[in-house]
Formats: structure tokens, sequence, C-alpha cells
């Protein structure tokens, strides 16, 4: 199974995509970020998410999207633009037929790590782990996006019950 993992932002979107054969046969494909010009009009940026997002699904053809539920709100103007992205990205998905899964930032870690409170380096480490990579992907978005795709390869045949 083909999954893309997607960890929303404004500035940048991590994407990770990997194929699955089990929960215990995790390959990285390729991780990346889409980004967008601070600046420019909000309704460029979301325009350019689609856009960009969109032309990525239909290469490379995913079976399953997991896509991180927002879980913070320290800067108010920050977590609106970024749920604005994310309400962009979740549209673009859907609009693919793609099943999708929203864990929670917790919901992730403990999957991962075992610790729903792990912090972003033990998360770090065990994406090389998972993924048998020589170095710690980067950047930090795209390395969460893998351990999002992960996440989706973890529930195997329960993610179709979820969605």
């Amino acid at each position: 199974m083909r999954i893309i993992g997607i960890d929303p932002g404004l500035a940048t979107i991590g994407i990770g995509l990997i194929d699955s054969e089990s929960s215990q046969s995790v390959t990285p494909i390729e991780w990346l970020t889409i980004e967008t010009k601070a600046g420019l009009p909000m309704a460029d940026r979301l325009k350019e998410i689609a856009d960009d997002l969109s032309a990525y699904l239909k290469e490379n053809k995913p079976e399953l999207a997991v896509i991180e539920k927002l879980y913070f709100s320290v800067n108010e103007k920050t977590a609106l633009d970024v749920a604005q992205a994310r309400g962009v990205i979740l549209a673009t998905v859907a609009a693919t037929g793609i099943p999708i899964i929203e864990p929670t930032p917790p919901q992730l870690k403990s999957c991962i790590t075992g610790d729903g409170s792990a912090d972003k380096k033990q998360m770090q480490e065990m994406v090389k782990i998972i993924m048998n990579l020589e170095e710690i992907p980067t950047p930090d978005d795209a390395a969460d996006a893998l351990a999002l795709a992960a996440y989706g390869a973890y529930l195997g045949k329960q993610a179709s019950i979820i969605v």
C-alpha cells in the first residue's frame, strides 16, 4: 500500500511517501516539503498548496493519506493560518477520493515511540530506525510526515475501518 503522510503548515508542508506491505514492512519512497512565500496574499498561498499537492497526488497515487490534526494554540494567528492551510490540504486530498486518517500529535507519538509525550528528537530517531535510514530525514516537517505515513502503515487493514 502506498501511503502519504502530510504535516500541515502554511509556509512549509511536510510530505512523506512510503510503501508498506505490512505494519512490519515500511519502505520510504521520498520526503520533501511544499513551501509558500511569506508576504503573498493568503488566497495565493492556499491556491499554491492546493495546486502543488494535487499534482503530487496525481503523480504518486497514494492509497491512504495520514494528515495530522492541529493540536496547539500559543499564537492564535499562526494557528488560524495553519488551520486554513490544513483545510485546503484536507479538501485537496478528499477531492481525489483517497481515504484520510487524522491522528493527533499524542496519538502519533504514542504509535511511533510508545510515548505520547515524546519529543521531536525521539520521534526523528524512531523514524530513522523504522525506515532503516542512515540519517535522520530532513527537514523536520518531512521527517514528521514520514512518521505520519508510518502511522498509517501500522494501522494497516484497520485504516479502512477508521476512515
